[in-house]
């Protein structure tokens, strides 16, 4: 598949089967060109840097063919589209746009005791790509390229690390970096590099740029 990196967590994937948008948010400029050129798109979660509301409402009236995919919490607000929009938890499965699809997690990772945890699921595509949202959850399945978290209120460096250790991907993908520098993203793939603390080095993808995973 073709992995297209737009800004902060969002990724298209596009095959031969078609094209799924995953977590395009308020932070990510292009949310909007990617969604519409999607036949899909997947929700991790609900906060505002992975789910821009009003655009997928948007999306939903003027394309009746869209389909959305998301926890409980995204998709209940469109009760009302059940032929557009399906709720997902840990252990479903479906398939679309050409591409098959696994959901793993829970919830989202531990901001601060005052801060409620909402649900947060992770998709892995295509029994080989993994977005895990805002949760380093480790799927029970083998993960080639794994996309990860590099920034946030709730990443910490070592987590990080343990956390690709116990995935133990072939490819690690930067996403969710908008709270990084430059300087901030090099310095990460200094930690998360084979001379560093894990086997496989960081991939940094320019917004806009696509790769090939």
């Amino acid at each position: 598949m073709q992995l297209t990196k737009h800004a902060h967590a969002c990724v298209s994937l596009t095959g031969d089967g078609g094209r799924i948008v995953i977590d395009p948010g308020t932070f990510t400029p292009d949310a909007a060109e990617a969604v519409a050129a999607a036949e899909a798109v997947l929700i991790t979660h609900e906060h505002f840097d992975h789910f821009d509301e009003k655009l997928i409402a948007e999306a939903l009236e003027a394309r009746p063919a869209l389909r959305v995919y998301g926890p409980g919490s995204v998709v209940g607000r469109w009760s009302a589209r059940p032929g557009q929009v399906t709720e997902v938890a840990a252990g479903d499965e479906f398939a679309v746009a050409g591409f098959d699809v696994a959901v793993y997690g829970d919830l989202h990772a531990a901001i601060h005791r005052d801060i409620p945890r909402v649900a947060n699921v992770g998709y892995l595509v295509d029994g080989s790509l993994y977005h895990p949202g805002d949760a380093y959850h480790a799927p029970n399945a083998t993960v080639d390229t794994l996309l990860l978290p590099t920034s946030g209120p709730w990443t910490k460096l070592g987590e990080a690390v343990d956390y690709v250790r116990e995935v133990a991907p072939s490819r690690l993908v930067q996403i969710h970096e908008v709270m990084l520098s430059g300087l901030g993203q090099q310095s990460m793939t200094r930690f998360l590099d084979p001379d560093g603390l894990t086997d496989v080095g960081l991939t940094i993808v320019p917004p806009g740029d696509t790769i090939s995973v």
